[in-house]
């Protein structure tokens, strides 16, 4: 599990992995000032990589030796600007099957006001050696 949970781009974004099941994944993410955009909120790409990498590590997670999970789509709503403290995002499922998953994603601040919401639905791959590769490779 440890390529799933931390990696260069988790690092960048400072999240740090609090909980690791089949059926919840919980993320914090203190606020830096590097996730800032110019306003001095927290930039809405931020919250968009955080519900992507929640969802899709806990889809892995339950997905587990039967091969990988891959985003196909991202759709995160910002609901409210945030600029300091923690942030804490929990990854729920709302679909599990055999070729696909639906996730959802809820990013809280310190006093559990809700912060973005997300769903991502991921890909089952159980053969992964072509991700990445051209088409007809």
């Amino acid at each position: 599990m440890e390529g799933l949970t931390s990696g260069r781009f988790q690092d960048v974004l400072g999240i740090e992995l609090v909980e690791a099941t089949a059926d919840r994944v919980v993320y914090t993410c203190p606020v830096a000032e590097h996730l800032l955009q110019p306003y001095g909120i927290v930039h809405g790409g931020v919250y968009c990589s955080i519900v992507e990498t929640a969802a899709s590590v806990a889809g892995a997670i339950w997905f587990g030796d039967r091969g990988h999970v891959v985003g196909v789509s991202n759709n995160t709503n910002f609901i409210r600007a945030h600029r300091e403290g923690t942030l804490t995002a929990t990854a729920t499922p709302l679909q599990r099957g055999r070729t696909q998953q639906l996730w959802q994603v809820e990013i809280v601040d310190g006093q559990q006001r809700l912060i973005a919401h997300g769903q991502v639905r991921l890909a089952n791959i159980q053969n992964a050696d072509n991700l990445g590769q051209p088409a007809g490779s």
